[in-house]
C-alpha cells in the first residue's frame, strides 16, 4: 500500500484529462448556479479555464485563481445546491493542480467535481438523501460511465478516497469504488 509520502507518476496528458471530465462533471451543474445569480460568472469561467487545460492550454496562475474564484462564488451562494454547483466548478479547474503523491486526499482532486455537482441536483430537486431512484444516482452513474481512461488509471495509483466529508464525501467514496471495480 502505497504511503502518503510516495510520489506516483502523473503525466501532463493523464492531468489533462482528468480536469477535462471534471469540467464535463461540474458543467452539469453549473445552471444552478447561474439560476441563483446569473450575473455571476465565477463559476462558468473555472469550468471554461478547466476546459481550455485540458485542450492543450497552460497550467497558469490565471487557472488556479479562477478555482478560487469560483470558491469565493460558492462562499457567497445564497442556496446550498448553488453551493455545491460553484464548488463543482472550483473542484473543475482545481483539477489542473492534482498532486502527484500517493495520498488518498488527491482523490478528492479528481472526483470532487462530479460529487459536487451531484449534490447540487440532489439539493436542487428537493429529493430526500436515502431516496432510492435518486438524480444524485443518476449523476454520479453518468460520471462513472464518462470518466476517461485516465481517471480509472491514476485512481489505481492512489489509496482509496478517505472518510468523512458528508453527503458529498460519500459520494466520493462511491464513485470511487464503482472507478475501481
Amino acid at each position: 500500500m502505497p504511503t502518503k509520502s510516495d510520489k506516483i507518476e502523473l503525466s501532463v496528458d493523464e492531468l489533462r484529462e482528468i480536469t477535462g471530465y471534471a469540467a464535463e462533471c461540474a458543467r452539469r451543474a453549473l445552471s444552478i448556479f447561474e439560476e441563483s445569480l446569473p450575473a455571476d460568472t465565477r463559476p462558468r469561467d473555472a469550468i471554461d479555464a478547466a476546459d481550455a487545460f485540458a485542450g492543450g492550454g497552460r497550467r497558469t496562475g490565471a487557472l488556479r485563481q479562477s478555482a478560487w474564484a469560483a470558491f469565493r462564488a460558492a462562499q457567497e451562494a445564497d442556496s446550498p445546491a448553488a453551493v455545491d454547483a460553484a464548488r463543482a466548478a472550483c473542484h473543475a479547474a482545481g483539477a489542473a493542480f492534482l498532486h502527484p503523491l500517493a495520498d488518498a486526499h488527491q482523490v478528492k482532486h479528481i472526483l470532487g467535481a462530479a460529487a459536487h455537482a451531484a449534490r447540487a441536483e440532489e439539493l436542487a430537486s428537493g429529493e430526500l438523501a436515502s431516496e432510492e431512484q435518486s438524480v444524485s444516482a443518476g449523476t454520479l452513474e453518468w460520471a462513472r460511465r464518462h470518466a476517461p481512461a485516465a481517471v480509472t488509471v491514476v485512481l489505481g495509483r492512489l489509496p482509496a478516497a478517505p472518510p468523512g466529508g458528508g453527503r458529498v464525501g460519500e459520494f466520493i467514496r462511491d464513485l470511487d469504488a464503482a472507478l475501481r471495480s
